[in-house]
């Protein structure tokens, strides 16, 4: 049987038939009137992890690495995910979090490549956490040398701050030759995923402060008004169009990533032209979109099949 096949008919049934893509409109509704309960990061921290794998260098430093996880049990080639951890884009944190979600989606047919990359307050910020994270998307083309990888079929997904990135690498081709992110021939990316994605960083300042300080300015190495460059190199909203279909599973309640925000970048993007589809699921927050069997799961499964079946 063909993996696109088998990936469809995996995902058919868990998903009970329902195999079109996520609906147009801005709300999915799960629950009732009732106040719901979250996920908190603690909690996140605290699920069950599948074993750690053996660490892949894309360079020479310690955190420019990542964790390739293939099907068990299914012969390639398999299209590919870029999972891209948040956490502010702070050092206090890393990418194990998003193990079981990389487990899970390789149970469905699909190679999970979940990056590390160097942060804030441990060499990262600008420009070095962007090219960190250009280095390792590229760095699935000497992957595939060794491992049944099928390029023609790359979708990044970030997590928060990660999504902020994983649109950044969608938005990638488009920067100018004089730009200090330019790459020559970078890795295409066929399409994005965001989950509780970060969406125009200048907005983003006030937001982020209440959980993670002054981020965004660390990241960037200054505010608007001093680095307004750096800011247009690397938001999503700045960077419209984007020139690839994406997707958005996001949580009602989330006090991070605001619906508000998303939708405005949405209803940007598409005016750019851009294919946008958003989910919004009203009992779920900000960490619930990586967590498998959580409330905003189907709404995550939909949008892989979207995104690897196109």
């Amino acid at each position: 049987m063909k993996l696109r096949h088998l990936l469809t008919g995996i995902l058919c049934g868990a998903l009970l038939g329902a195999c079109g893509t996520l609906p147009e409109s801005a709300d999915e509704v799960m629950s009732g009137d009732a106040p719901p309960t979250l996920l908190s990061w603690s909690d996140v921290r605290k699920l069950p992890s599948p074993d750690e794998l053996p660490q892949l260098f894309y360079g020479t430093d310690q955190r420019q690495f990542g964790e390739l996880r293939l099907p068990p049990g299914v012969p390639g080639p398999f299209p590919v995910m870029i999972l891209i951890p948040g956490d502010c884009w702070r050092a206090d944190d890393n990418y194990a979090y998003l193990r079981p979600l990389a487990e899970s989606l390789s149970t469905l047919g699909i190679a999970t490549w979940t990056i590390e990359y160097r942060r804030i307050g441990d060499s990262g910020g600008w420009p070095a956490t962007f090219r960190d994270v250009a280095m390792a998307a590229d760095h699935l083309r000497v992957l595939a040398q060794n491992y049944p990888l099928d390029l023609r079929r790359v979708v990044a997904a970030g997590h928060s701050g990660g999504g902020q990135l994983a649109l950044w690498l969608a938005a990638r081709p488009r920067l100018a030759e004089n730009s200090p992110l330019y790459v020559r021939g970078p890795m295409t990316i066929h399409g994005v995923i965001g989950l509780a994605a970060i969406t125009d960083l200048a907005a983003q300042r006030s937001v982020t402060r209440r959980a993670c300080g002054s981020a965004v300015d660390e990241l960037l190495g200054g505010n608007p008004q001093t680095v307004a460059e750096r800011y247009a190199l690397t938001s999503p909203l700045a960077l419209l169009p984007l020139r690839v279909p994406q997707w958005f599973v996001h949580g009602a309640h989330d006090r991070l990533a605001s619906t508000d925000s998303v939708m405005r970048y949405v209803e940007a993007a598409r005016k750019h032209g851009d294919r946008v589809v958003v989910g919004v699921t009203s009992n779920a927050g900000h960490y619930e979109p990586v967590v498998p069997g959580s409330a905003t799961w189907m709404t995550l499964q939909q949008a892989v099949v979207a995104a690897l079946l196109q």
